[in-house]
């Protein structure tokens, strides 16, 4: 039986929350794809259950399966709504030259990330000159946030009450994956990131792999995501680190003025557009 030939189930909330979770983990694997008893094994979904969210995702075409693999891919139709997306907001574009200067300027690897949920996800990565390169983070790396620098001043950067909700919630995860990243080793890092601006990560995910982050923000103030720059341990002296802070925060202001001009482009630009779009349908 093909996949086609199964039913069209009706999903709750609670299965769209599964179904996005799927989409993530998929995504993850853009190039070699998941088989089935990963994602069982990786969400704890019974398989009959990962098989429907699944199925109900191809139905609309935003996951494919390879038919001699029987993996699990990203769908055309995610690529259009990152295209779609791209049009008002391409992070990738707003943030590329800082990446490049900060490489360029430190010599090191430079990484942007996002948040996702209680999570940051690594968007790219720049590699800088320097010929010794940590690998504590790669492309595609999902992080419990605080792991991490980037992550850390993602953390950092959220109202307080915010930030406890989700190291309340990350606690197991914490303690099964990351032990030195505790809730309790964290509170100091993050504290200290909220008084210098930049936030410090002095070994914690690698012993020798040391790194500094900075936020930025949307323009109505939400965090959108963080830049960092990791080194080997030899590298980040404490006057590196205010040195690497200094033009993490310098690059993030910019970062910020992009966004607002892009916005503002975008609000004077896509509104009547879509408000045209949206009177001819209701009049149809």
């Amino acid at each position: 039986m093909t996949d086609e030939n199964f039913p069209v189930e009706n999903i709750g909330a609670q299965s769209v929350d599964r179904a996005l979770a799927l989409l993530s983990l998929i995504g993850r694997s853009a190039v070699e794809g998941v088989g089935l008893s990963t994602i069982v094994q990786d969400t704890g979904l019974s398989r009959p259950t990962a098989r429907r969210l699944l199925l109900a995702l191809m139905r609309a075409r935003m996951v494919e399966q390879d038919t001699a693999s029987r993996h699990y891919f990203l769908g055309e139709e995610t690529y259009v709504l990152g295209v779609l997306a791209a049009q008002r907001f391409d992070l990738m574009d707003l943030t590329r030259n800082s990446l490049v200067d900060l490489a360029a300027l430190s010599g090191d690897s430079v990484f942007l990330s996002v948040r996702r949920d209680s999570f940051s996800v690594c968007l790219h990565k720049e590699e800088g000159a320097f010929p010794i390169r940590t690998h504590a983070l790669q492309v595609g790396y999902r992080h419990p946030l605080g792991v991490g620098a980037g992550s850390l001043a993602i953390l950092a950067a959220l109202p307080a009450e915010e930030r406890a909700e989700i190291l309340t919630r990350n606690t197991d995860v914490l303690a099964q994956n990351f032990p030195d990243c505790s809730p309790q080793a964290l509170k100091p890092l993050i504290n200290q990131a909220i008084e210098r601006g930049y936030s410090l990560n002095p070994g914690l995910v690698l012993t020798s792999s040391w790194a500094v982050g900075a936020a930025f923000k949307m323009p109505g103030g939400r965090v959108a995501g963080a830049i960092s720059i990791a080194a080997i341990d030899s590298r980040m002296g404490p006057e590196r680190q205010a040195e690497l802070g200094a033009a993490l925060l310098l690059e993030t202001a910019k970062i910020e003025a992009r966004m607002a001009k892009t916005f503002a482009l975008s609000k004077s630009t896509d509104l009547p557009r879509h408000r045209t779009q949206f009177s001819a349908a209701a009049k149809g």
